[in-house]
């Protein structure tokens, strides 16, 4: 049995700032480590579960945000930029872990939300329905038939994707009290609970059905500042709404995405 780790960091065990998730900042190597120690819980409780591969893809901006030499060598890793694919394999695998998500933009009391970017992006919303990152990858995998098993995050994310996929197992490693700051498992408390989720998780796998998305797949996008929608031609596929939304329709959630 394969598994696919996605993992962002503003989610993680112990953050609950910017600072702390954005390289040159002081408390960015923080952060690293909290990264990678929770890479690892999820690492160990995979293989407890029966994983026999685990590949892990650094999805936080730029890709290169672990702590290379402190990794489980067990598993496999994916850094840095993928041209084609934002989960590359996930066709096969048997289930996908999002570890260390956050909840969508603009949820109130909610760790770091925000939709992919804090600064270019205002709301999304995948087929009409407000969505986030969980959304986004959770449809990816469902491109290929694949759950998505497992979510670690704050309790609004857990929320969050408890409303948008059944069966799901949760690993709640914090409370969001406003957007910079929370109420936080301690570090050991964290990672025995993403050990004993992932491996749930992975026992599960073959009982949890993919998200259900309808195609083709429509995407809409507004965007926080005027003045930034697309030309259309360079995206003649692209349909503009308003001075700041615009959206796009794609056979699949990868290629809304990749038209997006």
């Amino acid at each position: 049995m394969k598994i696919f780790v996605a993992v962002d960091m503003e989610g993680i065990s112990g953050i609950f700032q910017s600072e702390q998730v954005s390289p040159g900042s002081r408390l960015y190597e923080e952060g690293r480590r909290f990264l990678t120690q929770d890479v690892n819980a999820c690492v160990e409780g995979c293989f407890a579960g029966g994983a026999e591969q685990v590949v892990v893809r650094d999805i936080h901006g730029g890709g290169n945000h672990f702590v290379w030499e402190d990794l489980d060598p067990r598993a496999e890793y994916v850094r840095g930029a993928t041209e084609r694919e934002r989960l590359p394999g996930i066709a096969q695998c048997a289930g996908l872990i999002l570890l260390g998500y956050h909840a969508m933009a603009g949820t109130r009391e909610a760790i770091l939300e925000h939709t992919m970017s804090s600064r270019g992006w205002q709301s999304f919303r995948m087929n009409g329905q407000l969505t986030g990152e969980v959304g986004i990858d959770a449809g990816i995998a469902a491109d290929h038939g694949v759950p998505t098993i497992m979510v670690s995050g704050d309790d609004k994310v857990c929320k969050e994707v408890k409303r948008l996929l059944k069966g799901v197992v949760v690993a709640q490693v914090k409370i969001g009290l406003a957007c910079q700051g929370g109420q936080l498992l301690s570090r050991e408390a964290s990672r025995d609970l993403i050990v004993r989720r992932s491996s749930e998780a992975v026992g599960k796998a073959p009982s949890i059905e993919p998200l259900r998305v309808k195609s083709p797949v429509t995407m809409r996008l507004e965007l926080v500042s005027r003045g930034n929608l697309p030309h259309l031609d360079s995206k003649p596929y692209a349909k503009i709404i308003d001075g700041r939304t615009y959206e796009v329709t794609g056979e699949s959630v990868e290629q809304a995405l990749r038209r997006l």
